[in-house]
């Protein structure tokens, strides 16, 4: 589960404590750690998903109104935000008495992948950087998007925080994840549309901060981010 509200119009401030030259310079990077959800994949699946095919499937379940159900539902969520229980399918399916990982299913078809995301994976490869996938999702949400978009071939690894036990949010992440998968941080780039997430990853020492100004592409671009910002992937497509 993501954070679920964003802004309009791009306008970026970036915080005087980044790094990240933009654009790129790609000669200095390494490792390239990339976020699933608002990054490659289109936010809109996830919002939808907890904000209204949730409450929808939890209403019916529980002979309540799709209003009352979402209000229950919003202050239930805020109790675990930031959490790995946040991002848990069991926990969710638990906690509220639903099978999450089939609800996930029921919607499968509103997967999409961002635009230029591809090409730009494929990029990547081709000029030999280390290509990571890093997400909060639980296994179970990562196994449907990966089966219904394939991008799993185009990553050298693929590491889900439930692995580590710890949130992408918490700094020990970080850490965990060095200890585990051995990466030099100043040679690294995360592209990631959480700035909690970042901002964790800056604290470790990763040099090369990037986020996305629309991780929903039904809600308008945000006005303002801490870190340098994208609409799409073209705009920082590496060079052969």
């Amino acid at each position: 589960m993501k954070n679920m509200r964003r802004s309009r119009r791009h306008r970026i401030t970036i915080s005087p404590m980044t790094t990240t030259s933009f654009p790129l310079d790609w000669n200095e990077i390494d490792t390239v750690l990339l976020d699933m959800d608002g990054t490659l994949l289109d936010l809109y699946y996830d919002n939808h998903f907890w904000l209204e095919h949730v409450p929808q499937r939890y209403a019916e379940k529980h002979m309540t109104s799709h209003e009352q159900a979402r209000a229950r539902l919003t202050d239930v969520f805020a109790a675990q935000r930031g959490s790995l229980n946040w991002y848990c399918v069991d926990y969710w399916s638990e906690q509220l008495d639903l099978d999450i990982g089939e609800l996930k299913r029921e919607i499968r078809h509103l997967i999409a992948v961002r635009p230029y995301v591809e090409e730009f994976l494929q990029r990547l490869r081709q000029r030999s950087h280390r290509v990571w996938l890093v997400t909060n999702a639980h296994r179970k949400s990562l196994t449907l998007k990966m089966e219904c978009t394939g991008l799993e071939r185009w990553f050298d690894r693929i590491i889900c925080s439930h692995d580590l036990n710890m949130p992408k949010e918490q700094p020990e992440f970080w850490q965990r994840l060095q200890k585990d998968y051995p990466f030099d941080p100043a040679r690294t780039l995360l592209i990631d549309d959480t700035a909690s997430v970042l901002v964790a990853a800056q604290q470790f020492g990763v040099r090369h901060l990037l986020t996305l100004l629309q991780p929903d592409s039904r809600v308008a671009p945000r006005e303002r981010t801490d870190y340098p910002g994208i609409l799409h992937f073209d705009e920082i497509m590496p060079s052969l």
